[in-house]
């Protein structure tokens, strides 16, 4: 009698903090208007995306509350089918964030999948913003914790951004390209917050690979920037398959529909490497997780990992799997 297989997430990642297996893209959306259009666009894709409602650079001035309280109904309506709809609040220096806070987690928040946190300048303001998410999550009698997203675009994010990454409760920490640009007050030109400057200027090159590496030894998702090439998806493949395969970003966002698709090609692993890896794991789970060779190589249990991680990064993108690797390893 052949024993039970062991998970791969406990058998190869026994008391260690997994990377979150989110959806490769996020897509940003801030009128009413483009909010449910980018939810319909969610409920014909699948959860191959999140959508997250912008409370910051969506509000126009003076209605700040009324947008938070739309996309608070947008978050807890039938329309969310998949449950993947989270907000952005205004920044630790504005005067709206706690409102937002308050609104979104208390008119919605057993759907909200994240808050994301923008403009730190400092460790102390996610700290500050952090408690009082918790205090409001008590107050709403939310038996789940609310996942954090945090913005990186700030001089000081990052230089804090190990521990920033440290704190508990966060899930991914996001690149802010064009604010980031923005702060450096003219000395990195206009012409680095597009393709190829974004991946070449030094300055950019040592935040991007800083906030990954930050991000990776917390386990937390590092996320990409959006592409200025709105309606160009080759570009925006293009931009994708940098951030991915020469930078580690593990999603990135997008602010037009015709981004969305170009984003997740690009950031899924290929049929390729997903069937290596469903060949590989399935062998390695019948021998409980200890050495195989396969087609002529040695597998132990790093080369699982990283195949795992495939494996959950392809799942996530709406690859299509083997059954077999969907019963044994994403049943539950």
């Amino acid at each position: 009698m052949h024993p039970t297989p062991v998970h791969p997430s406990a058998a190869l990642f026994s008391g260690e903090k997994l990377v979150p297996a989110l959806a490769p893209c996020e897509h940003y959306a801030g009128s009413e208007k483009l909010i449910h259009k980018a939810l319909q666009l969610q409920a014909e894709l699948g959860p191959v995306f999140d959508l997250t409602c912008d409370c910051e650079d969506g509000a126009a001035a003076g209605e700040e509350k009324a947008h938070a309280e739309m996309a608070a109904r947008a978050i807890a309506s039938d329309a969310n089918r998949h449950g993947r709809v989270g907000a952005r609040v205004h920044d630790a220096s504005s005067a709206f964030w706690r409102a937002d806070v308050d609104t979104l987690v208390g008119e919605a928040g057993d759907r909200l999948a994240y808050l994301t946190l923008p403009k730190a300048q400092r460790t102390a303001d996610v700290i500050a913003m952090l408690d009082h998410i918790e205090r409001r999550r008590v107050a709403a009698g939310l038996a789940r914790a609310i996942p954090v997203h945090v913005l990186v675009e700030t001089h000081g994010a990052l230089r804090d951004v190990f521990e920033i990454a440290a704190l508990p409760g966060l899930e991914v920490l996001d690149f802010g390209l064009m604010d980031f640009v923005s702060d450096h007050q003219g000395a990195i030109g206009f012409e680095a917050m597009r393709s190829p400057g974004q991946f070449e200027h030094p300055l950019l090159v040592r935040a991007k690979t800083r906030i990954v590496a930050a991000a990776l030894a917390n386990g937390l998702v590092p996320a990409h920037n959006v592409s200025l090439a709105l309606r160009d998806p080759l570009a925006t493949r293009n931009d994708a398959y940098r951030a991915r395969h020469e930078f580690g970003f593990l999603r990135m966002w997008s602010v037009h529909p015709d981004q969305i698709r170009p984003i997740v090609e690009a950031m899924a692993p290929d049929a390729s490497q997903a069937e290596r890896a469903s060949a590989i794991l399935l062998a390695a789970s019948e021998a409980q997780w200890g050495p195989i060779r396969h087609e002529g190589e040695l597998h132990d249990r790093a080369s699982y990992r990283y195949f795992w991680s495939v494996l959950r990064a392809a799942q996530a993108a709406g690859t299509a799997l083997p059954s077999q690797v969907r019963e044994r390893f994403f049943a539950g």
